[in-house]
């Protein structure tokens, strides 16, 4: 399997798996939008593009995941909820529980050591511990990226590993392509997605 073709893959899987409510696509699309902003802003205000990644695009993405995805048997892929967590390629819903502790703990961090073990220094006032805080957010999304995509290269080989980091890296824009009608659904009262409609190819649709 080629690198793009492998990409198609996970994103197919990605999206039949774990994208059919269309709240939770709609939640998609705006997270998304922040997303694109917060790559603007790293490039000219770290720790702005930290507070939007984290508190605008991830809450909104994790919302739709945690509260409007259902977890029942899906019978449009034929597969368990657990099968689905098993097979995950990136972050199921265990290890995003995880990964979203360590965000939520990291003011209370920053309060017991201001410095961080030595990493920061300490803020004086309130601005400054809301930068220190999305500074270690930024370094927290980084590194979650990183961890798992090294993880991945032992787990299921380096291309594999490449090719989940590039797929996370440009989600933002894919989502926008692919649920930018979540909005007209939703008012049409079409609530849920049958997944018949969205790739030309669907050859991995029937891999199970």
């Amino acid at each position: 399997m080629t690198f793009l073709e492998e990409l198609q893959k996970q994103r197919w899987d990605d999206h039949r798996y774990y994208h059919h409510n269309r709240i939770n696509q709609f939640l998609h699309l705006l997270s998304a939008s922040c997303f694109l902003v917060s790559y603007v802003l790293v490039f000219f205000h770290p720790a702005a593009a930290a507070l939007v990644g984290w508190l605008l695009a991830m809450t909104l993405r994790q919302t739709g995941h945690f509260f409007f995805e259902p977890k029942t048997y899906d019978d449009v892929n034929r597969a368990s909820h657990d099968y689905k967590e098993s097979v995950k390629v990136g972050y199921n819903l265990n290890r995003k529980i995880v990964l979203l502790s360590i965000w939520a703990l990291t003011p209370v961090a920053l309060l017991l050591g201001p410095d961080l073990f030595g990493l920061l220094a300490p803020a004086t006032d309130m601005a400054g511990f809301i930068s220190n805080t999305a500074l270690v957010w930024l370094s927290i999304g980084l590194g979650a990226v990183l961890f798992r995509t090294v993880h991945l290269f032992k787990l299921m080989g380096v291309q594999s590993g490449l090719v989940w980091m590039t797929k996370i890296l440009t989600d933002p824009f894919h989502d926008i392509k692919i649920y930018q009608k979540a909005p007209y659904y939703i008012l049409k009262g079409e609530m849920y997605d049958t997944m018949d409609d969205w790739y030309e190819d669907r050859s991995f649709r029937n891999e199970v």
